[in-house]
């Protein structure tokens, strides 16, 4: 069932009325195509509620566990665009904000500014999905303090524009816990987010997600990646294996390789060679093994 039909009379007239909306059809940035699923219905249904409500949202999970596709998912339910920072030790205010650039006017030179993903979400009322946001130095993430509480405004420093933003505009951000080059996110920053747990999806969700979203459609193939899969989980939970491990985007790889490799060489391509611990590529491959020979 849509999750849209289970939501209160209230958030779906705020929902209906974003959804209205019609978007400049030459705009570079796209509706998400949708797709996550989950056993837990509550984490979309909840994420849904509170960007209705104007609030911003914090998906905490371990990668490749679907948190952008949750996102992606969000965006097509509002039938709104989405535009997107992907953070990283390396980002600064012209990433998020934009840059000037000289261009050529009627042949003469010119200073203008190109309006990066944050002013231009702002502006237009639309999505702003921010990746991997405890990848960022955090002396580069209270610029975005105004723009995450109840003003919904910056001050642009490059030109001096106060901006406020649109009616429709929301922030989701995705957050990866103890990974290496991520540091702790302040607690005033947290506190700007409401804040929604993805797990890893298991059994019969993610065997309609294999279905959905890989080329396999061997059912017999598909049931055993799942029996990986699960076998994976609890490596992971036994520390003996890190989480990348156990990601299903690298499962979906590995899927999509195993219609047309044998299964053992698919799972070396999409998930062992994606850790770099020895002991943990011997143990994937035993696990593979014991359900594939």
């Amino acid at each position: 069932m849509n999750v849209l039909d289970q939501l209160p009379e209230s958030i779906m007239t705020i929902i209906d009325k974003r959804r209205s909306r019609e978007y400049d059809a030459t705009d570079q940035v796209r509706i998400g195509r949708g797709g996550y699923t989950s056993t837990d219905t509550s984490i979309l249904e909840d994420a849904v509620i509170s960007l209705a409500l104007n609030k911003n949202v914090l998906l905490k999970g371990p990668t490749g566990s679907g948190k952008t596709k949750l996102a992606e998912t969000i965006s097509e339910l509002f039938n709104q665009p989405m535009y997107s920072i992907n953070c990283s030790i390396d980002l600064d205010a012209e990433a998020m904000l934009g840059y000037k650039t000289i261009e050529q006017i009627d042949g003469r030179s010119s200073i203008t500014f190109v309006e990066g993903p944050v002013i231009q979400a702002m502006k237009k009322g639309q999505l702003l999905y921010i990746d991997e946001i405890n990848m960022a130095k955090p002396e580069t993430l209270p610029i975005l303090n105004g723009v995450l509480d109840y003003r919904r405004t910056i001050t642009n420093p490059f030109t001096n524009e106060t901006v406020t933003a649109k009616e429709g505009f929301g922030v989701i951000s995705a957050i990866n816990e103890g990974y290496v080059g991520t540091v702790p996110l302040n607690e005033a920053l947290k506190n700007r987010f409401i804040v929604i747990d993805v797990p890893y999806i298991q059994g019969e969700t993610l065997r309609k997600v294999i279905t959905a979203q890989s080329d396999l459609k061997d059912s017999t193939l598909i049931s055993r990646f799942i029996q990986l899969s699960e076998d994976l989980l609890v490596q992971v939970q036994n520390g003996q294996v890190s989480e990348e491990a156990a990601s299903i985007r690298a499962l979906i790889d590995t899927c999509d390789l195993a219609v047309y490799l044998p299964p053992l060489r698919a799972i070396q391509r999409g998930i062992v060679e994606k850790v770099e611990d020895e002991r943990e590529k011997a143990a994937i491959r035993n696990a593979a093994q014991t359900i594939f020979e």
